[in-house]
């Protein structure tokens, strides 16, 4: 490992956060793609998500290997840059994002919610089971949402549940 070496964010196509981790690494490249896992409504769907999708974390000596080798690698958009100047991202940014990470697993992971906002609800547990809402909003942190209820006032007030308390109503 070189004095040299820093982290940097590297950009990548949808969906190839994998192929391109691959390719850096047959080079000898450490490089950090944080995956979470998922608790996904189709059992065939990918258990392991990126946090950041679109987004690698690169451990390198720039200098050394050349900023041009990685951003026009394939299937890659480029180290995320200010001015042209490829930015250096510290190495608690990275610890914590680890840490975080540990976390939400010992949470259970994240529970995949597809749902866009105004799409109509059904509470399916606690104190509003059997009540419809709108789905308004995912909150930051733990499997929060919040959702818009009419409930004793002819203006929807928001409500936060837990994204398992609630289903999507099927059109």
């Amino acid at each position: 490992m070189s004095a040299n070496e820093k982290w940097y964010a590297l950009r990548v196509k949808p969906h190839k956060e994998n192929a391109v981790s691959q390719h850096l690494e047959s080079w000898e490249v450490e490089v950090y793609c944080p995956l979470l896992r998922v608790k996904p409504k189709n059992p065939r769907a990918a258990k392991k998500k990126p946090y950041f999708p679109g987004y690698l974390f690169v451990h390198i000596d720039l200098e050394g290997i050349g900023a041009n080798t990685i951003n026009w690698m394939p299937g890659t958009l480029g180290l995320v840059s200010f001015g042209g100047t490829p930015a250096v991202v510290p190495n608690n940014l990275i610890t914590e994002i680890q840490q975080r990470l540990l976390q939400i697993e010992a949470e259970g992971g994240l529970v995949m919610v597809d749902l866009e906002p105004g799409d109509p609800v059904r509470i399916v547990e606690g104190p509003f089971t059997g009540y419809e809402a709108i789905f308004n909003m995912r909150l930051p942190g733990k499997d929060r949402v919040q959702v818009l209820l009419s409930f004793l006032s002819q203006y929807p007030q928001p409500v936060e549940l837990d994204v398992v308390d609630i289903k999507k109503i099927k059109k």
